[in-house]
């Protein structure tokens, strides 16, 4: 399969995105999107099997609507990456900002650094995954899918969770309404070590959780 090379700045998000729409997935697999310029809406709406390598950082609401796609962001991203992506993967090697992972509805979502506020807020299913720490309300109206933090989250972490699971290595602040922290079992440490050595990042010896009050 050939590797295509983009120019972000050239182009423009717009004009972008419909060439990524119509690329012919049987020519092309992978694509290097250079000069990304922290454009917005990269990725939005995109329905194809299509491994995309983005060489800098990124805007707000990186692969929103996605289906299928496999992101590496090579820097930071805005808010909002992976905003009720279908199925897919993001990985980003840096830093997000606040909602990583809103609305999921399945895939995975990974911010090897920290997040800001709210992340995984009113996600269904699949997995955010927050390498650093992770700022408040995080998990906030969640309804399914885990959030795996190996660092701290802020205030009110799991405020108003109906359901799903946000695990934490480090420290947790404070709890929102509705939540409930517990201390995960050996199985579900194990479960969560092995998604993580997948990705390669640092597994924990212990996890506590955050799921909804009975």
């Amino acid at each position: 399969m050939n590797t295509q090379k983009i120019d972000v700045k050239e182009l423009g998000s717009k004009k972008l995105n419909k060439r990524l729409k119509e690329i012919d997935e049987e020519e092309v697999r992978e694509l290097e999107l250079i000069r990304p310029e922290s454009s917005h809406f990269l990725g939005a709406g995109l329905r194809k099997r299509l491994r995309l390598r983005i060489k800098g950082s990124i805007g707000y609401y990186l692969g929103t609507c996605m289906d299928g796609p496999v992101i590496r962001v090579e820097g930071n991203a805005g808010w909002y990456p992976g905003d009720n992506v279908t199925s897919g993967e993001i990985f980003i090697e840096g830093s997000a900002g606040d909602g990583a992972g809103q609305g999921l509805y399945g895939g995975r979502v990974t911010v090897k650094g920290n997040c800001g506020s709210r992340t995984g807020q009113l996600m269904k299913n699949g997995t955010v995954i927050v390498g650093g720490n992770s700022g408040f309300m995080t998990g906030l109206y969640a309804f399914g899918g885990q959030i795996i933090v190996l660092g701290d989250v802020g205030e009110m972490a799991g405020e108003s969770i109906l359901g799903g699971t946000i695990y934490v290595g480090g420290e947790v602040t404070s709890l929102g309404k509705n939540a409930v922290l517990e201390q995960a079992g050996p199985e579900e440490v194990e479960e969560i070590n092995e998604v993580l050595r997948e990705i390669e990042l640092p597994g924990e010896d212990s996890f506590s959780k955050i799921i909804p009050r009975e």
